[in-house]
Protein backbone atom coordinates (compact mmCIF):
# COMPACT_ATOMS: atom_id res chain seq x y z
CA UNK A 1 0.00 0.00 0.00
CA UNK A 2 1.30 3.49 -0.84
CA UNK A 3 0.96 6.61 1.26
CA UNK A 4 -1.33 7.98 -1.46
CA UNK A 5 -3.70 5.05 -0.90
CA UNK A 6 -3.45 5.67 2.82
CA UNK A 7 -4.61 9.26 2.45
CA UNK A 8 -7.38 8.21 0.06
CA UNK A 9 -8.75 5.97 2.81
CA UNK A 10 -8.90 8.82 5.32
CA UNK A 11 -12.70 8.85 5.53
CA UNK A 12 -12.66 5.25 6.74
CA UNK A 13 -10.66 6.07 9.86
CA UNK A 14 -11.37 9.79 10.31
CA UNK A 15 -13.27 9.01 13.51
CA UNK A 16 -10.27 7.31 15.11
CA UNK A 17 -8.82 9.29 18.03
CA UNK A 18 -6.28 11.86 16.76
CA UNK A 19 -6.44 10.47 13.23
CA UNK A 20 -4.74 13.42 11.54
CA UNK A 21 -2.05 13.67 14.23
CA UNK A 22 -1.24 9.99 13.69
CA UNK A 23 -1.06 10.57 9.96
CA UNK A 24 1.49 13.33 10.54
CA UNK A 25 3.53 10.99 12.73
CA UNK A 26 3.35 8.33 10.03
CA UNK A 27 4.68 10.74 7.41
CA UNK A 28 7.68 11.55 9.59
CA UNK A 29 8.26 7.89 10.45
CA UNK A 30 8.36 7.00 6.74
CA UNK A 31 10.55 10.02 6.02
CA UNK A 32 13.35 9.06 8.42
CA UNK A 33 13.15 5.37 7.41
CA UNK A 34 13.92 6.20 3.77
CA UNK A 35 10.51 5.04 2.60
CA UNK A 36 8.98 8.32 1.50
CA UNK A 37 11.02 8.96 -1.66
CA UNK A 38 13.18 6.75 -3.86
CA UNK A 39 16.95 6.50 -3.57
CA UNK A 40 19.31 7.48 -6.39
CA UNK A 41 22.44 5.35 -6.67
CA UNK A 42 24.25 8.14 -8.56
CA UNK A 43 24.01 10.56 -5.64
CA UNK A 44 26.82 11.03 -3.11
CA UNK A 45 26.17 8.69 -0.19
CA UNK A 46 25.75 9.95 3.35
CA UNK A 47 29.01 8.26 4.39
CA UNK A 48 30.93 10.05 1.63
CA UNK A 49 29.18 13.31 2.49
CA UNK A 50 30.16 13.01 6.15
CA UNK A 51 33.79 12.32 5.27
CA UNK A 52 33.99 15.25 2.88
CA UNK A 53 32.36 17.67 5.30
CA UNK A 54 34.48 16.46 8.22
CA UNK A 55 37.64 16.83 6.19
CA UNK A 56 36.77 20.38 5.26
CA UNK A 57 35.55 21.24 8.75
CA UNK A 58 38.69 19.83 10.41
CA UNK A 59 40.79 22.51 8.80
CA UNK A 60 38.37 25.13 10.08
CA UNK A 61 38.18 23.60 13.55
CA UNK A 62 34.40 23.53 13.51
CA UNK A 63 33.15 19.97 13.85
CA UNK A 64 34.39 16.62 15.07
CA UNK A 65 35.86 14.27 12.48
CA UNK A 66 34.55 11.24 14.41
CA UNK A 67 33.70 8.51 11.92
CA UNK A 68 32.42 5.72 14.15
CA UNK A 69 28.85 4.98 13.15
CA UNK A 70 26.51 4.10 16.05
CA UNK A 71 24.38 0.97 16.06
CA UNK A 72 21.28 1.18 13.91
CA UNK A 73 17.95 1.80 15.64
CA UNK A 74 16.04 0.47 12.61
CA UNK A 75 16.88 -0.47 8.99
CA UNK A 76 17.74 2.40 6.62
CA UNK A 77 18.86 2.45 2.96
CA UNK A 78 22.48 1.51 2.30
CA UNK A 79 23.18 5.03 1.03
CA UNK A 80 22.20 6.47 4.43
CA UNK A 81 24.22 6.64 7.66
CA UNK A 82 23.46 6.63 11.37
CA UNK A 83 24.98 9.57 13.24
CA UNK A 84 24.75 11.19 16.61
CA UNK A 85 23.34 14.67 16.44
CA UNK A 86 26.57 16.69 16.99
CA UNK A 87 28.21 15.05 13.97
CA UNK A 88 26.03 17.05 11.57
CA UNK A 89 26.23 20.29 13.55
CA UNK A 90 28.80 23.01 13.89
CA UNK A 91 27.36 24.00 17.26
CA UNK A 92 24.94 22.61 19.84
CA UNK A 93 24.41 24.98 22.73
CA UNK A 94 21.88 27.09 24.63
CA UNK A 95 21.52 30.56 26.07
CA UNK A 96 21.97 31.95 29.55
CA UNK A 97 20.79 30.08 32.62
CA UNK A 98 19.45 33.29 34.14
CA UNK A 99 16.61 35.58 33.17
CA UNK A 100 17.67 39.03 31.96
CA UNK A 101 18.02 41.61 34.72
CA UNK A 102 15.07 43.80 35.56
CA UNK A 103 15.25 47.41 34.60
CA UNK A 104 15.05 49.56 31.46
CA UNK A 105 14.97 47.53 28.27
CA UNK A 106 17.70 47.90 25.72
CA UNK A 107 17.99 47.57 21.97
CA UNK A 108 18.79 43.86 21.64
CA UNK A 109 16.24 41.07 21.37
CA UNK A 110 16.12 38.34 24.01
CA UNK A 111 14.29 35.13 23.08
CA UNK A 112 12.65 32.71 25.52
CA UNK A 113 10.56 29.55 25.03
CA UNK A 114 7.37 31.62 24.71
CA UNK A 115 8.77 33.14 21.50
CA UNK A 116 9.46 29.78 19.82
CA UNK A 117 6.57 28.59 17.67
CA UNK A 118 6.40 25.82 15.10
CA UNK A 119 6.26 28.38 12.29
CA UNK A 120 9.14 30.57 13.49
CA UNK A 121 10.22 33.03 16.16
CA UNK A 122 7.38 35.18 17.45
CA UNK A 123 8.59 38.75 17.83
CA UNK A 124 5.38 40.16 19.27
CA UNK A 125 5.90 41.02 22.92
CA UNK A 126 9.58 40.05 22.81
CA UNK A 127 11.93 41.19 25.58
CA UNK A 128 14.79 43.60 24.85
CA UNK A 129 18.03 43.77 26.83
CA UNK A 130 21.03 46.06 27.00
CA UNK A 131 24.09 45.60 24.78
CA UNK A 132 26.14 44.41 27.76
CA UNK A 133 23.66 41.65 28.62
CA UNK A 134 23.24 40.75 24.96
CA UNK A 135 26.97 40.47 24.31
CA UNK A 136 27.50 38.20 27.31
CA UNK A 137 24.82 35.76 26.13
CA UNK A 138 25.34 36.13 22.38
CA UNK A 139 29.00 35.21 22.65
CA UNK A 140 27.79 31.82 23.87
CA UNK A 141 24.94 31.08 21.45
CA UNK A 142 25.24 33.47 18.44
CA UNK A 143 21.99 32.37 16.68
CA UNK A 144 21.80 33.22 13.00
CA UNK A 145 19.37 32.91 10.08
CA UNK A 146 18.59 29.27 9.25
CA UNK A 147 19.58 27.78 12.61
CA UNK A 148 17.24 25.29 14.24
CA UNK A 149 15.87 26.36 17.62
CA UNK A 150 14.50 23.75 20.01
CA UNK A 151 12.66 24.19 23.31
CA UNK A 152 14.43 21.84 25.70
CA UNK A 153 12.91 22.86 29.02
CA UNK A 154 9.36 23.53 30.23
CA UNK A 155 5.78 22.70 29.35
CA UNK A 156 6.38 23.20 25.60
CA UNK A 157 9.52 21.05 25.40
CA UNK A 158 9.98 19.53 21.95
CA UNK A 159 8.80 22.45 19.81
CA UNK A 160 11.35 23.07 17.08
CA UNK A 161 11.54 25.77 14.43
CA UNK A 162 13.94 27.38 11.95
CA UNK A 163 15.16 30.87 12.79
CA UNK A 164 13.94 33.33 10.18
CA UNK A 165 15.11 36.41 12.13
CA UNK A 166 18.16 38.02 10.56
CA UNK A 167 18.79 40.40 13.45
CA UNK A 168 21.09 38.96 16.16
CA UNK A 169 19.44 37.98 19.44
CA UNK A 170 20.38 36.31 22.73
CA UNK A 171 18.44 33.48 24.36
CA UNK A 172 17.35 31.89 27.62
CA UNK A 173 18.79 28.46 28.42
CA UNK A 174 15.41 26.77 27.84
CA UNK A 175 16.11 27.21 24.10
CA UNK A 176 18.74 25.06 22.40
CA UNK A 177 20.58 26.23 19.31
CA UNK A 178 21.54 23.78 16.55
CA UNK A 179 23.77 25.08 13.75
CA UNK A 180 23.62 22.64 10.82
CA UNK A 181 26.84 21.73 9.05
CA UNK A 182 27.06 21.27 5.30
CA UNK A 183 26.12 17.62 5.83
CA UNK A 184 22.48 18.30 6.67
CA UNK A 185 19.69 20.40 5.21
CA UNK A 186 18.17 22.45 8.03
CA UNK A 187 14.61 21.59 7.06
CA UNK A 188 15.39 17.86 7.06
CA UNK A 189 16.89 18.31 10.53
CA UNK A 190 13.72 20.12 11.62
CA UNK A 191 11.37 17.37 10.39
CA UNK A 192 13.57 14.65 11.86
CA UNK A 193 13.50 16.39 15.25
CA UNK A 194 9.71 16.49 15.08
CA UNK A 195 9.47 12.74 14.44
CA UNK A 196 8.20 10.23 17.03
CA UNK A 197 11.65 8.58 16.88
CA UNK A 198 13.45 11.73 18.00
CA UNK A 199 10.80 12.26 20.68
CA UNK A 200 11.60 8.80 22.03
CA UNK A 201 15.35 9.48 21.80
CA UNK A 202 15.16 12.65 23.87
CA UNK A 203 12.06 12.37 26.01
CA UNK A 204 10.97 8.75 26.00
CA UNK A 205 11.53 8.37 29.73
CA UNK A 206 9.58 11.53 30.48
CA UNK A 207 6.26 10.80 28.75
CA UNK A 208 3.27 12.08 30.67
CA UNK A 209 5.20 14.66 32.66
CA UNK A 210 3.54 18.08 32.77
CA UNK A 211 6.95 19.78 32.52
CA UNK A 212 9.91 18.06 30.88
CA UNK A 213 13.58 18.84 30.46
CA UNK A 214 15.97 17.71 27.73
CA UNK A 215 19.61 18.38 28.49
CA UNK A 216 22.25 19.19 25.91
CA UNK A 217 24.01 15.92 26.80
CA UNK A 218 20.84 13.95 26.02
CA UNK A 219 20.51 15.77 22.71
CA UNK A 220 24.19 15.11 21.93
CA UNK A 221 23.64 11.38 22.46
CA UNK A 222 20.55 11.28 20.23
CA UNK A 223 20.65 9.23 17.04
CA UNK A 224 19.72 10.58 13.64
CA UNK A 225 19.28 8.72 10.31
CA UNK A 226 21.11 10.77 7.66
CA UNK A 227 20.26 10.48 3.93
CA UNK A 228 22.37 11.87 1.08
CA UNK A 229 22.02 15.63 0.84
CA UNK A 230 20.05 15.62 -2.42
CA UNK A 231 17.67 13.01 -0.98
CA UNK A 232 17.22 15.10 2.17
CA UNK A 233 15.85 17.88 0.01
CA UNK A 234 13.51 15.50 -1.85
CA UNK A 235 12.28 14.15 1.49
CA UNK A 236 11.58 17.68 2.74
CA UNK A 237 9.62 18.50 -0.42
CA UNK A 238 7.54 15.32 -0.01
CA UNK A 239 6.96 15.90 3.70
CA UNK A 240 5.86 19.47 2.98
CA UNK A 241 3.44 18.17 0.36
CA UNK A 242 1.94 15.51 2.65
CA UNK A 243 1.74 17.85 5.64
CA UNK A 244 -0.19 20.31 3.47
CA UNK A 245 -2.54 17.45 2.63
CA UNK A 246 -2.89 16.73 6.36
CA UNK A 247 -3.75 20.39 6.88
CA UNK A 248 -6.52 20.11 4.28
CA UNK A 249 -7.83 16.88 5.80
CA UNK A 250 -7.81 18.46 9.25
CA UNK A 251 -9.72 21.47 7.96
CA UNK A 252 -12.28 19.17 6.31
CA UNK A 253 -12.59 17.18 9.52
CA UNK A 254 -13.13 20.34 11.57
CA UNK A 255 -15.69 21.60 9.06
CA UNK A 256 -17.53 18.27 9.24
CA UNK A 257 -17.45 18.32 13.03
CA UNK A 258 -18.76 21.89 13.06
CA UNK A 259 -21.53 20.98 10.64
CA UNK A 260 -22.45 17.87 12.60
CA UNK A 261 -22.43 19.81 15.87
CA UNK A 262 -24.83 22.35 14.39
CA UNK A 263 -27.12 19.57 13.15
CA UNK A 264 -26.96 17.87 16.53
CA UNK A 265 -27.87 21.10 18.38
CA UNK A 266 -30.72 21.74 15.97
CA UNK A 267 -32.07 18.22 16.39
CA UNK A 268 -31.81 18.43 20.16
CA UNK A 269 -33.61 21.78 20.13
CA UNK A 270 -36.28 20.40 17.83
CA UNK A 271 -36.93 17.50 20.18
CA UNK A 272 -36.89 19.82 23.20
CA UNK A 273 -39.50 22.07 21.60
CA UNK A 274 -41.66 19.15 20.54
CA UNK A 275 -40.64 15.89 22.30
CA UNK A 276 -42.90 13.71 20.20
CA UNK A 277 -42.26 10.22 18.79
CA UNK A 278 -42.07 11.79 15.33
CA UNK A 279 -39.08 13.92 16.38
CA UNK A 280 -37.33 11.19 18.35
CA UNK A 281 -35.44 9.73 15.33
CA UNK A 282 -33.67 13.07 14.90
CA UNK A 283 -31.84 12.40 18.17
CA UNK A 284 -30.38 9.17 16.78
CA UNK A 285 -29.69 10.20 13.19
CA UNK A 286 -27.17 7.89 11.45
CA UNK A 287 -25.29 10.78 9.79
CA UNK A 288 -24.28 12.58 12.98
CA UNK A 289 -24.29 11.91 16.68
CA UNK A 290 -25.45 14.10 19.53
CA UNK A 291 -23.04 13.62 22.45
CA UNK A 292 -24.60 11.03 24.80
CA UNK A 293 -24.04 13.28 27.83
CA UNK A 294 -26.05 16.07 26.16
CA UNK A 295 -28.81 13.61 25.27
CA UNK A 296 -29.08 12.33 28.84
CA UNK A 297 -29.20 15.85 30.25
CA UNK A 298 -31.83 16.96 27.74
CA UNK A 299 -34.03 13.91 28.39
CA UNK A 300 -33.96 14.43 32.15
CA UNK A 301 -34.67 18.14 31.81
CA UNK A 302 -37.66 17.53 29.54
CA UNK A 303 -38.92 14.86 31.93
CA UNK A 304 -39.05 17.19 34.95
CA UNK A 305 -40.56 20.03 32.91
CA UNK A 306 -43.56 17.93 31.96
CA UNK A 307 -42.66 17.95 28.27
CA UNK A 308 -41.89 14.29 27.76
CA UNK A 309 -45.42 12.83 27.88
CA UNK A 310 -48.97 13.89 27.18
CA UNK A 311 -51.50 14.24 29.97
CA UNK A 312 -54.06 11.56 30.73
CA UNK A 313 -56.86 13.40 32.54
CA UNK A 314 -58.08 10.33 34.38
CA UNK A 315 -54.77 10.24 36.26
CA UNK A 316 -55.82 13.29 38.28
CA UNK A 317 -53.84 16.29 39.50
CA UNK A 318 -50.51 16.69 41.22
CA UNK A 319 -52.23 18.70 43.96
CA UNK A 320 -54.24 15.57 44.87
CA UNK A 321 -51.02 14.13 46.37
CA UNK A 322 -50.64 17.07 48.72
CA UNK A 323 -54.30 16.96 49.74
CA UNK A 324 -54.13 13.24 50.54
CA UNK A 325 -51.01 13.83 52.64
CA UNK A 326 -52.51 16.81 54.43
CA UNK A 327 -49.78 19.11 53.12
CA UNK A 328 -50.69 22.76 52.75
CA UNK A 329 -48.13 25.41 51.98
CA UNK A 330 -47.64 28.44 49.80
CA UNK A 331 -46.11 27.60 46.41
CA UNK A 332 -42.34 28.24 46.35
CA UNK A 333 -41.23 31.56 44.86
CA UNK A 334 -39.33 32.01 41.61
CA UNK A 335 -40.00 28.58 40.17
CA UNK A 336 -40.47 27.82 36.46
CA UNK A 337 -43.92 27.28 35.04
CA UNK A 338 -45.18 23.70 34.98
CA UNK A 339 -48.14 22.05 33.25
CA UNK A 340 -51.26 23.38 35.01
CA UNK A 341 -52.06 20.02 36.57
CA UNK A 342 -48.57 19.68 38.14
CA UNK A 343 -47.64 21.34 41.42
CA UNK A 344 -44.49 22.52 43.19
CA UNK A 345 -43.78 21.40 46.77
CA UNK A 346 -40.80 21.89 49.05
CA UNK A 347 -38.97 18.72 50.01
CA UNK A 348 -39.39 19.47 53.70
CA UNK A 349 -43.19 19.47 53.42
CA UNK A 350 -43.39 16.11 51.60
CA UNK A 351 -40.64 14.23 53.49
CA UNK A 352 -41.88 11.77 56.14
CA UNK A 353 -38.37 11.03 57.39
CA UNK A 354 -34.93 12.55 56.89
CA UNK A 355 -31.75 11.50 58.68
CA UNK A 356 -28.01 10.97 58.33
CA UNK A 357 -25.85 8.03 59.32
CA UNK A 358 -22.63 7.18 61.08
CA UNK A 359 -18.99 7.33 59.96
CA UNK A 360 -16.77 5.24 62.21
CA UNK A 361 -13.16 4.36 61.31
CA UNK A 362 -13.66 1.35 59.04
CA UNK A 363 -11.60 -1.29 57.27
CA UNK A 364 -10.84 -0.08 53.69
CA UNK A 365 -12.15 -3.28 52.03
CA UNK A 366 -15.85 -3.84 51.31
CA UNK A 367 -17.77 -5.87 53.90
CA UNK A 368 -18.23 -9.54 53.11
CA UNK A 369 -21.73 -10.82 52.49
CA UNK A 370 -23.54 -11.13 55.83
CA UNK A 371 -21.17 -8.69 57.56
CA UNK A 372 -21.86 -5.07 58.48
CA UNK A 373 -20.44 -2.23 56.41
CA UNK A 374 -20.79 1.54 55.98
CA UNK A 375 -21.64 3.03 52.58
CA UNK A 376 -19.14 5.43 51.04
CA UNK A 377 -20.51 8.49 49.26
CA UNK A 378 -19.40 6.87 45.98
CA UNK A 379 -22.18 4.34 46.52
CA UNK A 380 -24.49 7.19 45.48
CA UNK A 381 -24.14 7.93 41.77
CA UNK A 382 -26.50 9.90 39.55
CA UNK A 383 -29.66 7.76 39.67
CA UNK A 384 -27.52 4.67 40.29
CA UNK A 385 -26.87 2.81 43.55
CA UNK A 386 -23.58 0.91 43.98
CA UNK A 387 -23.81 -1.13 47.18
CA UNK A 388 -20.31 -2.55 46.64
CA UNK A 389 -18.95 0.91 47.47
CA UNK A 390 -18.73 0.34 51.22
CA UNK A 391 -16.19 -0.21 53.97
CA UNK A 392 -16.30 -3.09 56.43
CA UNK A 393 -17.17 -2.30 60.04
CA UNK A 394 -14.33 -3.37 62.37
CA UNK A 395 -15.15 -6.36 64.63
CA UNK A 396 -14.66 -4.26 67.77
CA UNK A 397 -17.52 -1.89 66.86
CA UNK A 398 -21.20 -2.62 67.33
CA UNK A 399 -23.43 -1.90 64.30
CA UNK A 400 -26.19 0.68 64.52
CA UNK A 401 -29.23 -0.94 62.88
CA UNK A 402 -31.15 2.34 62.90
CA UNK A 403 -28.79 3.53 60.12
CA UNK A 404 -29.23 0.43 57.97
CA UNK A 405 -30.13 1.30 54.39
CA UNK A 406 -33.46 -0.14 53.24
CA UNK A 407 -34.85 -0.88 49.82
CA UNK A 408 -36.35 2.28 48.23
CA UNK A 409 -34.47 4.72 50.52
CA UNK A 410 -33.65 7.92 48.65
CA UNK A 411 -29.97 8.73 49.28
CA UNK A 412 -28.38 12.17 48.92
CA UNK A 413 -24.69 13.06 49.23
CA UNK A 414 -24.43 16.06 51.54
CA UNK A 415 -20.64 16.50 52.02
CA UNK A 416 -17.45 16.04 50.03
CA UNK A 417 -15.86 17.53 46.89
CA UNK A 418 -18.00 19.96 44.90
CA UNK A 419 -18.70 17.48 42.10
CA UNK A 420 -19.75 14.74 44.54
CA UNK A 421 -22.24 16.73 46.63
CA UNK A 422 -25.94 16.90 45.79
CA UNK A 423 -26.15 13.56 43.99
CA UNK A 424 -29.21 11.35 44.45
CA UNK A 425 -30.24 7.79 43.83
CA UNK A 426 -32.72 5.21 45.11
CA UNK A 427 -31.23 2.33 47.08
CA UNK A 428 -32.73 -0.44 45.03
CA UNK A 429 -31.84 -3.25 45.24
CA UNK A 430 -29.73 -3.31 48.38
CA UNK A 431 -28.44 -6.10 50.56
CA UNK A 432 -28.82 -6.22 54.32
CA UNK A 433 -26.36 -4.91 56.91
CA UNK A 434 -25.19 -1.78 55.13
CA UNK A 435 -25.37 1.52 57.01
CA UNK A 436 -25.41 5.05 55.63
CA UNK A 437 -22.53 7.32 56.61
CA UNK A 438 -22.92 10.78 58.13
CA UNK A 439 -22.10 12.26 54.69
CA UNK A 440 -25.28 10.75 53.24
CA UNK A 441 -28.81 12.02 53.92
CA UNK A 442 -31.58 9.43 53.63
CA UNK A 443 -35.24 10.40 53.23
CA UNK A 444 -38.69 8.98 52.49
CA UNK A 445 -41.61 10.88 51.01
CA UNK A 446 -45.36 10.89 51.56
CA UNK A 447 -47.62 8.47 49.71
CA UNK A 448 -48.28 9.33 46.07
CA UNK A 449 -44.65 10.22 45.24
CA UNK A 450 -42.60 7.64 43.39
CA UNK A 451 -39.05 7.58 44.85
CA UNK A 452 -37.51 7.09 41.40
CA UNK A 453 -39.33 10.14 40.09
CA UNK A 454 -38.32 12.17 43.14
CA UNK A 455 -34.65 11.28 42.64
CA UNK A 456 -34.95 11.99 38.92
CA UNK A 457 -36.57 15.40 39.50
CA UNK A 458 -33.88 16.46 41.99
CA UNK A 459 -31.10 15.48 39.58
CA UNK A 460 -32.31 17.71 36.77
CA UNK A 461 -33.98 21.00 35.95
CA UNK A 462 -34.80 23.71 38.48
CA UNK A 463 -34.45 21.47 41.55
CA UNK A 464 -30.90 20.55 40.51
CA UNK A 465 -30.05 24.22 39.98
CA UNK A 466 -31.33 25.09 43.48
CA UNK A 467 -29.32 22.25 45.02
CA UNK A 468 -26.20 23.49 43.28
CA UNK A 469 -26.72 26.92 44.82
CA UNK A 470 -27.06 25.49 48.32
CA UNK A 471 -23.50 24.13 48.41
CA UNK A 472 -21.24 25.95 50.83
CA UNK A 473 -17.70 25.49 52.09
CA UNK A 474 -14.26 27.03 52.38
CA UNK A 475 -12.90 25.12 49.37
CA UNK A 476 -14.20 23.17 46.38
CA UNK A 477 -12.64 20.05 47.85
CA UNK A 478 -14.96 20.12 50.86
CA UNK A 479 -18.48 21.53 50.59
CA UNK A 480 -21.68 20.72 52.44
CA UNK A 481 -25.47 20.96 52.22
CA UNK A 482 -27.28 20.86 55.55
CA UNK A 483 -30.62 19.14 56.15
CA UNK A 484 -32.47 22.47 56.69
CA UNK A 485 -31.18 23.70 53.33
CA UNK A 486 -32.13 20.45 51.65
CA UNK A 487 -35.67 20.74 53.00
CA UNK A 488 -36.07 24.04 51.11
CA UNK A 489 -35.56 22.46 47.67
CA UNK A 490 -38.69 22.71 45.44
CA UNK A 491 -39.87 19.50 43.76
CA UNK A 492 -42.22 19.30 40.71
CA UNK A 493 -45.08 16.84 41.22
CA UNK A 494 -47.29 15.36 38.47
CA UNK A 495 -49.91 12.72 39.36
CA UNK A 496 -48.45 9.42 40.60
CA UNK A 497 -49.43 7.49 37.45
CA UNK A 498 -47.69 10.06 35.27
CA UNK A 499 -44.62 9.96 37.51
CA UNK A 500 -44.36 6.24 36.80
CA UNK A 501 -44.93 6.74 33.08
CA UNK A 502 -42.17 9.36 33.04
CA UNK A 503 -39.79 7.01 34.85
CA UNK A 504 -40.52 4.27 32.32
CA UNK A 505 -40.12 6.64 29.36
CA UNK A 506 -36.82 7.94 30.65
CA UNK A 507 -35.64 4.36 31.12
CA UNK A 508 -36.58 3.60 27.50
CA UNK A 509 -34.82 6.69 26.11
CA UNK A 510 -31.72 6.12 28.22
CA UNK A 511 -31.50 2.60 26.80
CA UNK A 512 -31.42 4.16 23.33
CA UNK A 513 -28.67 6.53 24.46
CA UNK A 514 -26.71 3.57 25.83
CA UNK A 515 -27.06 1.82 22.48
CA UNK A 516 -25.92 4.98 20.67
CA UNK A 517 -22.90 5.28 22.97
CA UNK A 518 -21.98 1.65 22.35
CA UNK A 519 -22.36 2.19 18.62
CA UNK A 520 -20.13 5.29 18.71
CA UNK A 521 -17.49 3.46 20.72
CA UNK A 522 -17.57 0.54 18.28
CA UNK A 523 -17.30 2.90 15.32
CA UNK A 524 -14.28 4.63 16.85
CA UNK A 525 -12.70 1.27 17.71
CA UNK A 526 -13.17 0.06 14.12
CA UNK A 527 -11.65 3.27 12.78
CA UNK A 528 -8.75 3.01 15.22
CA UNK A 529 -8.12 -0.61 14.26
CA UNK A 530 -8.15 0.29 10.57
CA UNK A 531 -5.75 3.16 11.18
CA UNK A 532 -3.45 0.89 13.18
CA UNK A 533 -3.48 -1.76 10.47
CA UNK A 534 -2.75 0.74 7.71
CA UNK A 535 0.08 2.32 9.69
CA UNK A 536 1.53 -1.11 10.39
CA UNK A 537 1.35 -2.03 6.71
CA UNK A 538 3.18 1.11 5.65
CA UNK A 539 5.81 1.10 8.40
CA UNK A 540 6.33 -2.63 8.60
CA UNK A 541 5.66 -2.69 12.34
CA UNK A 542 3.73 -5.57 13.96
CA UNK A 543 0.02 -5.06 14.42
CA UNK A 544 -2.13 -7.41 16.45
CA UNK A 545 -5.32 -5.49 15.79
CA UNK A 546 -5.43 -4.29 19.37
CA UNK A 547 -5.24 -0.55 19.73
CA UNK A 548 -5.88 1.80 22.58
CA UNK A 549 -9.33 3.34 22.15
CA UNK A 550 -11.64 5.09 24.62
CA UNK A 551 -13.60 2.49 26.52
CA UNK A 552 -17.36 2.48 26.44
CA UNK A 553 -18.50 4.86 29.13
CA UNK A 554 -18.87 3.34 32.56
CA UNK A 555 -21.64 5.85 33.13
CA UNK A 556 -23.83 4.40 30.42
CA UNK A 557 -26.58 3.51 32.87
CA UNK A 558 -26.33 6.67 34.87
CA UNK A 559 -28.73 9.50 34.38
CA UNK A 560 -31.74 7.21 34.50
CA UNK A 561 -34.01 5.98 37.26
CA UNK A 562 -34.51 2.32 38.02
CA UNK A 563 -37.98 1.03 37.51
CA UNK A 564 -40.15 0.98 40.57
CA UNK A 565 -40.82 -2.36 42.17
Amino acid sequence: MTEETFFEKFDQFADAPDAVAKMRELVLDLAIQGRLVSQNAEEETAHSLLGRVASTAKTRGRVSSESVEPNAAFPIPSTWAWVRLPRVLTKLTDGTHHSPPNGPSGDFMYVTAKNIKTDGVLLHGITYVSKKVHDEIYSRCDPSFGDVLYIKDGATTGIATINQVKEPFSMLSSVALLKPSEAIFNRYLLWAMRSPFFYAETRGAMKGAAITRVTLSVMAASLLPLPPLAEQKRIVAKVDELMALCDRLEAQQQERQTRHSALARASLARFADAPTPANLPFLFHPSYAIPPADLRKSILTLAVQGKLLSRIESEGMGSDILKEAGVSEEPPDDVPELPNYWVWARLGSIAKRMDSGWSPACIPEPAAKGEWGVLKTTAVQTLQYLEVQNKALPPNLEPRPEHEVMDSDILFTRAGPMNRVGILCVARPTRKKLMISDKIIRFHLVAGIDPDFAALSMNAGHSSTVIEGLKSGMAASQVNISQPKLRSVPIPLPPLAEQRRIVAKVEQLMALVDALETQLAASRATAANLLSALVAELTGTPNNGKVSVPATSTTGRRGRPRKSA
